[in-house]
Order: C-alpha cells, then structure tokens, then sequence
C-alpha cells in the first residue's frame, strides 16, 4: 500500500480497478485547512488525464509493471512489431502505444516494452538515439552571428533542428522526448 502523500511523478498505483500513472503532484499546506496533495494522473490503458486533490493519508495499492526489454523489428501498417531477445517471440503493437518517439524508432533498436498484467501499454524508447541524416541545406559560411539553425531530415523520416555546421550524411545524436539535436556522434 502506498498514500497519497507519497506520490512521485511517474509512480503507478490502483484505483477503482484502473491502473493510474502519477504525472505531476504538489503538496499543499494552506494556512486554514488541513494538507493536501494537488494531482495530475494518467490512465495507463486510455490515456485520459485527470487533475484531483487527495488527502495525504488516502492509501492505494501500488500497481506491480513489468518492464521488459523487446527488440523493434519491423512494421506492417499500424503495428509495429518488437522481438523478445530471449524466447525470439514477436509481439505486434499498435503505434498508439508507441506515442510521439515513433519518429525515432529504428529497426534493431532495443526498447523498454511496459505491461500490467501481460496488457502492454507503453513502450518506452531510450532517451537518445543516434541517427543518420538523409536530407538538410548545405551550411553556409559566415552565418554564425546568432544561433542560425536548419531543418533536417533524419533516417526515419523525422525532422529536427540542427545547427548550421552539421551536414547530410552525418550522425547526430537526438533526445527522443523532446526531439532535440545533442550533438554529432
């Protein structure tokens, strides 16, 4: 059992027979009153998000997920298709589940596919991917004054921003939450 006044941003935990993911959570000690947690939650399976207050002592059972590490291997329409490295078994995904990291999903990349209760329902990709670049303009000399940026079409398909020295061809490194150019690689 967990309370509410334990909740910490990405802390999973049963409610009504639903599995909520904490997405931000302030604790509140107004003058008159007693304390309260302010919440922002998640349905794991629907995806709806809900603002509520909690009283720091309501408890909740601490929903148990299984992270497990599958392989991208290919897709075929809406699923997208993840290998576990140990038995070779292919689990189809829907690219629901996938979310906005899909842009930067490459065949062969090891991802963290996350289930409750054998449901899977997110599939998390690392933080940083290293990607070729397929199409951008050429830099051009001298146009460094203020920090002149280029779009850039990665291997996958997504486009990013990267400064005006980095050219077709080369890898970069890119945050795969924001979407945002790191560094060459």
């Amino acid at each position: 059992m967990i309370s509410a006044g334990d909740f910490r941003n990405g802390l999973c935990f049963e409610m009504d027979d639903q599995v909520y993911q904490v997405v931000e959570f302030q604790h509140v000690k107004p003058g008159k009153g007693a304390a309260f947690v302010r919440t922002k939650y998640k349905n794991v399976k629907t995806g709806s998000v809900v603002e509520r207050s909690f009283n720091p002592n309501e408890k909740f059972e601490q929903a148990q997920l299984t992270r497990q590490d599958m392989q991208f291997i290919y897709s075929d329409g809406d699923l997208y298709y993840f290998m576990d490295q140990d038995t070779y078994e292919q689990t189809p995904i829907h690219q629901d589940k996938i979310g906005d990291g899909i842009k930067f999903l490459k065949e062969e990349m090891v991802c963290k596919v996350v289930s409750y209760k054998g449901d899977i329902f997110q599939v998390e990709l690392p933080i940083t991917v290293v990607l070729e670049i397929t199409e951008c303009e050429p830099g051009v000399k001298g146009d460094t004054a203020n920090n002149a940026s280029k779009y850039a079409t990665l291997e996958t398909g997504a486009v990013v921003k990267v400064p005006l020295f980095v050219n077709q061809g080369e890898k970069i490194k890119v945050d795969t939450r924001t979407g945002e150019y790191l560094e060459r690689a």
